[in-house]
C-alpha cells in the first residue's frame, strides 16, 4: 500500500472507528460478541486482509503500516481488534514465513475475504512453557491424527481455521524440533469447542477451549510440509503478535487518556475544574509521556522488522513497556475519576478491566523480561 493511499485509508478508518465502532460498544458488551452486521462491514472494507499480499487478495501493508492500523483501530473496544488481528497478524505471518505456496494459495485469499482464524498454542498445563505442550499429532499413512486440548484460544467459538501446534515426536528434541504446526479447518470431524469463557474484561472478545479427539488431517495440512518447524513458526508469529498487542495498548491508552481529560475538565471541585489542580495535571502529563514513548518504540520496532532485522528483543521490550504503560494510564484515569471511577456508570472501570490482560497474553511481562535478558546476554557474549 503506497504511503499516500495508506494515509487516506487511516483518515477513513479513524472516522469509522469513532463514528461506528465506539457507539456499538454497548451492544458488544451486552451481547458479548461483535454484531454480525459489523463483521460484514469489516469484511467489505477488507480489514481481515490488510497485511496479506495483494497477490493473495489483501492490501499488502508493511509492518509499520500494520501497527499504525492496529493502533488506530484499537481506539474502540478490544473485541473489534481481537477478531481480526489473528488473521492479519500471527496466522498470516506464519503462512508467509513458513507455509508452502500451495498452503498460501489455499488459505490467504480466504482469510483476506473474512474467514476467521485462531491460533492454538496454549494448553491447560502449558501456558508460558510452549515447548512442553502435550497435544499429539501422529502420522498414519497420508494423514496425521491429532489429540489434545488448547485453552484460552481467541476466536475459537466462531473461527473457520485454527493454526495448531502439536508434538510430532514424543521426546523433547533440540531447538524444539518436536513441535510442528498444522492448518486445521474448525469443521473437521473430531474438533469440538467449549463455551466462551467468562472474563474480567474485553467483552465480545470470545475465548474458549478447542478439543481434538482423533482429528484426521491430510499431510498437506502440515505447515511448510516439514515436521519440526512449528515452534519456529509460533515464535516468529509471537513477535508479530507482540507488536500487535503493543500497538493496541498505544491506541487504547489514547482513548483512555481522552476519557480522563474530558472528566477532569468537566468535573468541578472547590469551585473549579479538577483539571486545574496540579496533582491531576501530573497524572495526565505522566500518561501522555508514556503513550508517546510507547508510540516511538512501536514505530522503531516496526521499521526494524520492515528492514528484515531480527526483532525478538525489540518486540518484547515494546510489548512489555506498552502493556504496563496502558495499565498505568487506565489506573490513573480511575484515580482522576475518584469514587466515580469505581462505578459501572462510567467507562473508566471498564477500561481498567479491559487492559489487565495485555500484561499477560502473547507472553506475560515476566516472560518478556526473560526474552529480553536472554537476547541481551546472547548479544553480549557474541560481542554485538
Amino acid at each position: 500500500m503506497t504511503p499516500d493511499l495508506f494515509e487516506a485509508f487511516i483518515v477513513q478508518l479513524r472516522r469509522y472507528v469513532r463514528e461506528r465502532l465506539v457507539p456499538a460498544e454497548k451492544a458488544v458488551i451486552e451481547e458479548d460478541r461483535v454484531p454480525p452486521e459489523i463483521l460484514a462491514e469489516m469484511r467489505e472494507m477488507g480489514l481481515f486482509g490488510v497485511t496479506i499480499p495483494e497477490d493473495y487478495g489483501g492490501s499488502g501493508m508493511t509492518i509499520e503500516q500494520y501497527v499504525r492500523f492496529v493502533s488506530e483501530f484499537s481506539w474502540a473496544a478490544p473485541a473489534f481488534r481481537s477478531t481480526i488481528t489473528i488473521n492479519i497478524g500471527m496466522t498470516t505471518s506464519a503462512l508467509m514465513k513458513c507455509g508452502t505456496e500451495a498452503q498460501r494459495r489455499e488459505w490467504l485469499p480466504r482469510l483476506a475475504a473474512g474467514d476467521i482464524a485462531c491460533f492454538g498454542l496454549t494448553e491447560p498445563d502449558t501456558g508460558s512453557d510452549a515447548a512442553g505442550l502435550k497435544t499429539r499429532a501422529v502420522r498414519t499413512g497420508d494423514h496425521y491424527v491429532l489429540n489434545g486440548t488448547k485453552r484460552y484460544i481467541t476466536n475459537a467459538p466462531f473461527a473457520d481455521l485454527a493454526l495448531i501446534m502439536a508434538r510430532t515426536n514424543s521426546e523433547n528434541l533440540p531447538k524444539n524440533a518436536h513441535v510442528s504446526a498444522f492448518l486445521m479447518p474448525m469443521k473437521t470431524a473430531g474438533v469440538s469447542v467449549g463455551g466462551p469463557d467468562r472474563k474480567m474484561g474485553q467483552a465480545g472478545a470470545q475465548i474458549a477451549d478447542i478439543v481434538m479427539d482423533d482429528v484426521k488431517l491430510p499431510v498437506s495440512a502440515l505447515l511448510g510440509g516439514e515436521e519440526g518447524r512449528g515452534f519456529s513458526a509460533a515464535m516468529q508469529s509471537l513477535d508479530n503478535g507482540r507488536l500487535s498487542v503493543g500497538a493496541a495498548c498505544v491506541g487504547y491508552a489514547g482513548r483512555i487518556l481522552e476519557c480522563g481529560l474530558k472528566y477532569a475538565t468537566e468535573r468541578k471541585a472547590f469551585g473549579e475544574p479538577i483539571a486545574n489542580f496540579q496533582l491531576i495535571q501530573a497524572m495526565l502529563a505522566d500518561s501522555k509521556c508514556e503513550i508517546y514513548a510507547a508510540d516511538c518504540m512501536m514505530r522503531d520496532a516496526a521499521a526494524r522488522a520492515d528492514r528484515g532485522e531480527r526483532i525478538a528483543l525489540e518486540a518484547a521490550c515494546f510489548k512489555m513497556f506498552a502493556s504496563e504503560m496502558c495499565f498505568r494510564v487506565a489506573d490513573r484515569v480511575v484515580q482522576i475519576h475518584g469514587g466515580a471511577g469505581y462505578l459501572a456508570e462510567y467507562d473508566a472501570e471498564r477500561f481498567l478491566r479491559d487492559v489487565r490482560i495485555y500484561r499477560i497474553y502473547e507472553g506475560t511481562t515476566q516472560i518478556q523480561q526473560l526474552v529480553i535478558a536472554k537476547n541481551m546476554l546472547r548479544d553480549f557474549a557474541a560481542g554485538v
